[in-house]
């Protein structure tokens, strides 16, 4: 059943960060908005993956929390989608909790993955967590949901490997070519790039990636770095440049003389 959403607001007129919630079981959705607004957010719903898409089009939320299990389109196909196209949060929610539904959650794009069942305030804090990383200005004072964060004026390009990163233009190229990236993704290779040659730990590149409070799978670090290795490495099977520190973390590796 497809749930009415609100006549759309101007983004600039809005005080409230508003979330679309895609879910197709009418008595999870009631509960996540009824949850949801007593919160101070501004809830919109959509009950099928092709809504979902017109949603996003025309609501402009600030977060996205999204059920796998949908009909006319798969959540996982709207994540695919919408990724596409913005770097707004998605939290993906499905009552299939196996490491391979987590695994493919995050391959397609998504922040965070929920198993069902959940406790409506561990759900709050994940939001909450996502979008401190993500922050709005008008609402947060920070910097747009999927923006890059604040970068200082003298902030260098880097290069190392056939891989150029400039901070300021929120540009990567790889051997000459030009590569986009999502916004952790982006932010990950800076900060490998930033200590080349050095090991970085898991524990700090989640804290300076996620931030301090993240609270989801650490298995997203993982799943970020292949991704990264899909993009910059000549053969991702055996990566020469973004190379694991067993039990540590992970280092870009200094150029050969």
């Amino acid at each position: 059943m497809t749930l009415p959403a609100p006549d759309p607001q101007p983004i600039s007129s809005r005080s409230q960060l508003r979330i679309l919630v895609v879910e197709d079981e009418e008595s999870i959705a009631e509960a996540l908005v009824l949850g949801l607004e007593r919160e101070g957010f501004e809830v919109l719903l959509a009950g099928d993956g092709v809504a979902a898409i017109t949603a996003f089009e025309t609501e402009a939320p600030d977060l996205i929390l999204l059920d796998v299990l949908l009909p006319k389109m798969s959540g996982v196909d709207v994540c695919k989608q919408i990724r596409a196209r913005s770097n707004v949060p998605i939290i993906m929610v499905s009552a299939k909790s196996t490491e391979i539904d987590t695994v493919v959650g995050l391959e397609v794009g998504a922040d965070d993955y929920v198993p069902k069942p959940f406790r409506l305030r561990e759900l709050i804090s994940r939001i909450r967590a996502v979008l401190r990383r993500t922050e709005r200005p008008e609402t947060l004072g920070g910097h747009p949901a999927g923006s890059v964060d604040a970068v200082s004026p003298d902030e260098k390009v880097l290069e190392a490997g056939g891989v150029r990163i400039d901070p300021q233009r929120h540009e990567c190229t790889v051997r000459g070519e030009e590569v986009r990236l999502t916004r952790k993704e982006f932010d990950l290779l800076t900060l490998l790039l930033e200590n080349c040659g050095r090991l970085v730990t898991r524990d700090t590149l989640i804290d300076r990636v996620w931030g301090a409070d993240y609270v989801g799978d650490t298995k997203t670090l993982d799943v970020h770095i292949k991704r990264l290795r899909a993009r910059v490495e000549e053969d991702p099977a055996k990566p020469q440049l973004i190379t694991t520190i067993r039990g540590l973390g992970y280092r870009f590796e200094k150029p050969k003389a």
